[in-house]
Formats: C-alpha cells, sequence, structure tokens
C-alpha cells in the first residue's frame, strides 16, 4: 500500500494553530523582506514593473475614454489585487527558505501544479471584489455628482474640491472604500503565502487569514497602513518606485506568514 508523503496531506482547520504577533514582528518581515529583495540582486526589478506599468497604461486608458470618475477608484481597488500579484514572490522566498534554486525563472511556478487550481479561485474573489469595487464607485459617484462629468482632469477635481457634492462623494466613497480594504485584508493577509506553502484548500487559507486578523486586530491593520503607505511612497516618482516596493512587500508578506500561521 503506498504512503503518501507528508507535505502531501493536508492539515485539517483545528490543526493549523495561529499565533499572536506584535509591532516588533511587522518590522521583522520587512527587515527580512528588503533581505530577500537584496538577495536577488535586483533579478527582478523587471517583475516588479509589470504592476505598475499595467496600472498606468489601464489610468491612460480611462483619461482617454474621460471617464475621469472612475480614475481614483480603480488606482486605489488595485491594492485590493496586490496578493494574488504577489504569489510568485511567495513562492521564491519559500525556496530560498528552503535552500531551493529560488532564480526568477521559478516566478511562475505557483500556476502549475496542484496550487494553482486553488490560488486562482482565491484570486477570482479578489477580482470579484475589485469589480464589486468599481461598481459601488461608480454608483457613489451618479448619485452625488450626476451623470455630467467634467471632460478635462482640471476640470473634474474642481468639481470634486470645490463643491459640497464633491466633498460628500470623498466621504462616502473612503468610508465604503475603507470597507473594501478591511475585507481584503482579512482575507489576505496570510491566505495567498499558505495556498503556496501547503497543500490546502483556498476555503482552509481564508478562514486561517481571518483568525489571524480576527486574533492580532491592531497588527494586522498596522500591516495594512504600511502596505497603503510604502505603496504610495513607490507611486510618487512616476510608479518607478513600485519595481522595489512590490517585492519587498511580497517577500516581507511570507515572512508575515511565517510568523503568524505555525508551520
Amino acid at each position: 500500500m503506498a504512503i503518501a508523503h507528508p507535505s502531501s496531506i493536508a492539515p485539517a482547520m483545528e490543526d493549523i494553530r495561529i499565533r499572536k504577533i506584535t509591532l516588533r514582528d511587522l518590522r521583522t518581515a520587512l527587515s527580512q523582506g528588503w533581505e530577500d529583495f537584496m538577495e536577488k540582486r535586483g533579478d527582478l526589478v523587471f517583475v516588479g514593473l509589470i504592476y505598475p506599468i499595467a496600472i498606468a497604461l489601464g489610468t491612460l486608458y480611462v483619461l482617454r475614454v474621460s471617464i475621469l470618475p472612475l480614475l481614483f477608484p480603480i488606482a486605489a481597488g488595485s491594492i485590493l489585487l496586490g496578493p494574488a500579484a504577489a504569489s510568485g514572490f511567495y513562492e521564491l522566498a519559500r525556496r530560498r527558505e528552503q535552500g531551493l534554486d529560488a532564480r526568477w525563472r521559478h516566478f511562475l511556478d505557483v500556476l502549475r501544479g496542484p496550487r494553482a487550481e486553488p490560488l486562482f479561485a482565491l484570486s477570482a474573489i479578489l477580482t470579484a471584489l475589485f469589480v464589486l469595487w468599481i461598481a459601488v464607485a461608480w454608483y457613489i459617484y451618479v448619485n452625488t455628482m450626476g451623470l455630467d462629468a467634467p471632460r478635462t482632469p482640471l476640470a473634474f477635481l474642481q468639481a470634486v474640491l470645490a463643491t459640497p457634492e464633491g466633498w460628500a462623494m470623498i466621504v462616502v466613497g473612503n468610508l465604503v472604500g475603507l470597507g473594501f480594504a478591511i475585507t481584503v485584508l482579512a482575507i489576505s493577509a496570510v491566505s495567498f503565502p499558505m495556498l503556496v506553502d501547503r497543500p490546502v484548500s483556498w476555503k482552509v487559507a481564508l478562514r486561517t487569514s481571518v483568525r489571524v486578523a480576527w486574533k492580532n486586530p491592531v497588527t494586522i491593520a498596522a500591516w495594512g497602513l504600511i502596505v497603503v503607505g510604502l505603496l504610495v511612497l513607490g507611486a510618487l516618482p512616476a510608479l518607478v518606485g513600485l519595481a522595489v516596493v512590490l517585492p519587498v512587500l511580497g517577500y516581507a508578506t511570507w515572512h508575515l506568514y511565517t510568523l503568524a500561521v505555525e508551520r
């Protein structure tokens, strides 16, 4: 009778234990993420550029068709897809941890084999939330500013910042956006690295991530603020800084997972 390899046996939900993590652990994860990035000696900078280039192209398209109201929601909502886009970095961090070949050619290994299906399923959930966010953002805009969108960026900014309707849209939109961000942070804080690391279903990974967030609300909230802050800083120099920020955050998220979930 064949005996299954231990790594191929999916643990039961009750066997997955989570730890209490602190702000010091966040610093540790970021430090280790930076070490991983430096170890690559910039080999993966071009991978980090893919994401900001996609955002830039989407932004140009939005400007061309003059649907300026969706410019900010698309740019902000792209953060919701970050955990899925960084799956390749989790794989490289895992391989480096185990002393395996961690060259960039292994970045897409997660798209092959048994890990691909649950990763695609969880990515589909994030994509659905992104699409829902865009739809809700458009609904908020229409019900505060109306359907007649200004045709130029300057006119749009004036309408948003200099009218009560514009400020109503800002307040409501940011509150709703915060709800989406909290939801995505809770379900993806450690779920994607977990799917890369062990043979569990996307449901188990999602529930584990929610449990981590529930047990460590302050720390996970701080992690979310750090992620947003670093992404904003990386985006300021014409998105070029994201070529460094995205890999570092990807590696750091892997190390956060190893600190938060017993393996």
